[in-house]
């Protein structure tokens, strides 16, 4: 996904006081000639920046990391498979009602592994994502998951998963055609696999829309994605019945790559570019990279036994908790 320019991009409210002293930087580089030179001044500038968002970016309250991951700029499954993988095939439908847009799924190479990548995919505008129902699989976009699980764990393919959804698509027509039975089958299917399956929450990982592509050896998280069982807004309504509670529910509710570490359910957390994801998606994938190529060289040495077992034993032991003295 090239990289989006500053004035066309959405701007959060913390982001502003960062993405204005940098247009000062780029207006200064368009006057700067052979007889005005403001190369000091620039400099100058450039480390204040530098400075500015490290300190914005090292103090993030939860409800602001839940709005870096929801950022229209952020890069989105099939960017990440552009970006990280070769020969990408996508695969279509579930061979019982129709395609999924809101999931993708297909064969690739990846570094010197055949792998299968499968993850939620967003639009970019509003016909794209009327298109992929806004990252809302419907009950076909999990069997088409399903079916392309099987397919990889047929052939001992490794599995590589990218989570970014808000959740199923909670409608009637996907509530008739088993929405729950859908998720609770690749839940199942995930967890009797014989191969190795990474999951990365590149996003926003909401409820059991985002868990059941996520039932994996290794769960990684983007350093400013969440992973919730539900949103802070839903939270608030819930609880306090008070949208303006939603900065609680977001702490409360314990939702960001940080916590989730602190907590045992993610392995790894993945650092971004420099200002978030949507800044610079190749600096954020070449850091995945290395992140999936290490992970994945260490459970390709387990034989299926031991993957099963440890992929078993892995998510019993979430949830786990010990008294207050």
């Amino acid at each position: 996904m090239p990289s989006q320019q500053l004035s066309e991009r959405v701007i959060l409210d913390f982001e502003r006081p960062i993405v204005d002293l940098e247009k000062k930087i780029q207006e200064l580089r368009d006057l700067s000639t052979e007889s005005v030179d403001f190369s000091s001044e620039i400099r100058r500038l450039e480390q204040k920046a530098k400075k500015l968002r490290s300190e914005v970016f090292s103090d993030l309250a939860p409800q602001q990391k839940v709005q870096l991951s929801r950022h229209p700029g952020r890069p989105f499954t099939l960017d990440y498979i552009k970006l990280l993988a070769d020969d990408f095939v996508e695969l279509h439908g579930d061979r019982g009602f129709r395609d999924d847009p809101a999931i993708v799924g297909g064969l690739a190479k990846f570094d010197r592994w055949e792998v299968l990548v499968l993850g939620h995919q967003k639009g970019r505008n509003t016909k794209e994502n009327i298109h992929r129902n806004f990252g809302m699989p419907r009950p076909e976009g999990y069997r088409k998951a399903t079916r392309l699980m099987e397919l990889a764990g047929r052939f001992r393919r490794p599995i590589l998963t990218f989570i970014d959804t808000p959740g199923a698509y909670p409608g009637m027509g996907a509530e008739e055609r088993g929405q729950m039975e859908a998720i609770a089958k690749s839940l199942e299917v995930m967890a009797a696999l014989r191969t190795p399956i990474i999951s990365t929450v590149i996003g926003e990982g909401g409820s059991g829309g985002a868990l059941a592509i996520g039932v994996a050896d290794r769960i990684l998280m983007l350093e400013y994605a969440i992973y919730s069982v539900i949103s802070p807004e839903g939270c608030a309504s819930i609880l306090w019945r008070d949208p303006s509670r939603v900065p609680d529910a977001a702490s409360q509710l314990k939702l960001t790559a940080q916590d989730l570490r602190d907590l045992g359910v993610c392995d790894e957390i993945v650092a971004e570019a420099s200002g978030g994801a949507h800044r610079d998606a190749a600096v954020t994938a070449s850091k995945l990279r290395s992140a999936l190529k290490r992970n994945l060289g260490e459970l390709e040495e387990l034989g299926a036994d031991e993957l099963l077992e440890e992929r078993y034993r892995k998510f019993r032991q979430m949830g786990a908790y010990a008294a207050s003295p």
